[in-house]
């Protein structure tokens, strides 16, 4: 026969400290949305253990970035730095678009950005993440007008460093939600000098939002496609020998959908970053509304292959902590 003996006070306090510590914690489970507020096109860098991450501001953008500081993409803070403003960043051949859509990466010691701001591309470049920040271009112009390409919609900049060091930029969108043109070309190592014409290299199925990834000596053009304002917007990749291609569209295409519960609702403009041997997709979904503006906010999913090398659909579920 069993005896059941009454738990004490101390045997429950330890029954407990068991459990927490051999179940994972939720505390080290990175849900999405992984923050509060509303950004969307995010683009992130590590300087000495920090995430600094940088996106637009909802709803279409903001006189400034949204900037968000983190070490374990749990707790945020929010920052502000000095560039680029919409009153920095304005020519006599711009739009009326906000600031939109960065891009950030670390070149020779120095942070380098590339932005869309009046629906034309700028250049900065800082010395820390958080600025001061500056035009890179001594005369304080765009890099790339909005006029420089008539049939492209010149936003949504990605900077790419390949292997040997040599920098790309691939930008573009289209108008009225159709036509979108990718268009890629080399930098000098000034960071805004063209080395060659720029060219269009417009992927299958491609609409905006280009991002580079190069794995195992094969390049990933990744891209957004649909509509950014509703469910058809996805993710979308092909695959090259060469940074400008040709293009072979990838076999899981889209990787990145809205789920069947529309919990992930046109999930897209991405960038991919890899931590502990694991690649990461951040990117937006759209957050449900009834307002007829779009709010969106950012998740972060893993990003994995198959044999092959071939990008796998990714399930949103959010990532456990790759931060101890």
């Amino acid at each position: 026969m069993i005896h059941n003996k009454p738990i004490t006070s101390l045997t429950l306090f330890l029954l407990l400290f068991i459990t927490a510590f051999n179940c994972p914690a939720q505390n080290r489970f990175i849900k999405n949305p992984i923050t509060e507020g509303y950004y969307a096109d995010p683009t992130v860098v590590k300087d000495k253990g920090v995430y600094y991450i940088y996106a637009t501001i909802d709803p279409w953008g903001a006189r400034e970035l949204g900037v968000l500081e983190t070490r374990d993409f749990k707790t945020f803070v929010r920052r502000h730095i000095n560039w680029p403003t919409k009153e920095a960043c304005t020519s006599a051949t711009s739009g009326d678009a906000m600031v939109w859509a960065p891009s950030v990466r670390k070149y020779k010691g120095k942070f380098y950005m590339y932005v869309a701001v009046g629906s034309e591309i700028w250049a900065g470049v800082s010395d820390h993440p958080l600025g001061p920040w500056k035009n890179a271009k001594t005369d304080h112009s765009p890099l790339i007008t909005k006029t420089d390409f008539p049939k492209v919609h010149n936003i949504d900049a990605d900077c790419f460093i390949d292997d040997n060091g040599d920098v790309y930029l691939y930008w573009g969108s289209g108008f009225n939600w159709i036509n979108g043109h990718c268009m890629a070309v080399k930098l000098k190592k000034d960071m805004v000098s063209f080395d060659g014409a720029p060219r269009d290299i417009t992927p299958p199925h491609y609409f905006e939002a280009p991002h580079m990834l190069k794995r195992n000596g094969i390049y990933y053009l990744m891209y957004s496609y649909g509509k950014a304002i509703d469910g058809t917007y996805q993710v979308m990749y092909s695959t090259g020998n060469t940074p400008f291609g040709p293009w072979t569209e990838g076999p899981h295409d889209p990787i990145l959908s809205t789920s069947p519960d529309s919990t992930t609702l046109g999930p897209g403009h991405h960038t991919v970053f890899k931590e502990k041997d694991q690649y990461y997709i951040l990117y937006h979904r759209i957050h449900p509304q009834k307002e007829q503006y779009v709010l969106r906010e950012l998740c972060l999913d893993s990003l994995n292959f198959d044999k092959k090398g071939d990008i796998l659909k990714i399930k949103p579920s959010g990532v456990h902590s790759f931060i101890k």
